[in-house]
């Protein structure tokens, strides 16, 4: 696959502005523990942030309904992660801060109704689960190891899935319009981190 068909399936299936450098696959399968690291960390926010959503907004009766299950996907594949670092005799290691997530939180709107601040976690959320299943398709078509570009594979599709349900939900609580025009000014603020942020291989963001 070219990187133009690369491009074109970035935009048309996520929506993403601003693609994954091409080199950052290369610099990643070199530091494949590190990737599988932080791959690990990324899967339990994933999961604690969905938890923090149903505790904080318990009113919401549809985004319990739609996040439990994802909390359960979520922990699931941090089982998943463990299982690769330990066939590979890794540890799992320290947390490390992810400058991507914390860029994106400070873009967040403050103030506003209920619903609009509910609909920010939402927007932040579904574009972490967009950019990691970016990352995942290209290590599913790029990396040299075939069980885990098997791995992968399975972890883009769940991913996508994730994305559409935090889109969703916005929906489900504020007008069309509104999620529209604000996932865009999400979109753009997303390809200017990207732009400016170090590439780094032993980072999923």
């Amino acid at each position: 696959m070219t990187n133009e068909q690369k491009q074109y399936a970035t935009k048309t299936m996520l929506g993403l502005k601003l693609p994954t450098d091409p080199r950052w696959v290369n610099i990643a399968e070199k530091n494949i523990e590190e990737i599988l690291i932080d791959h690990a960390y990324c899967e339990q926010k994933a999961a604690s942030s969905c938890i923090s959503l149903i505790i904080q907004f318990p009113e919401k009766e549809k985004l319990r309904e739609v996040l439990m299950p994802v909390v359960s996907e979520e922990w699931a594949h941090f089982r998943m992660v463990i299982k690769e670092l330990d066939k590979r005799g890794l540890a799992l290691g320290n947390p490390r801060k992810d400058l991507y997530v914390h860029q994106l939180y400070e873009g967040m709107k403050r103030g506003g109704s209920r619903e609009e601040q509910l609909g920010e976690r939402l927007f932040m959320n579904a574009l972490i689960e967009a950019r990691s299943c970016e990352r995942f398709r290209l290590l599913s078509l790029e990396i040299s190891d075939e069980s885990l570009r098997e791995f992968y594979h399975e972890l883009m599709i769940s991913e996508a899935g994730h994305y559409v349900n935090f889109i969703d939900l916005a929906k489900e609580y504020l007008p069309e319009t509104y999620v529209k025009q604000r996932w865009n000014e999400w979109l753009e603020m997303e390809a200017n981190i990207m732009k400016n942020l170090e590439m780094r291989g032993d980072r999923v963001h």
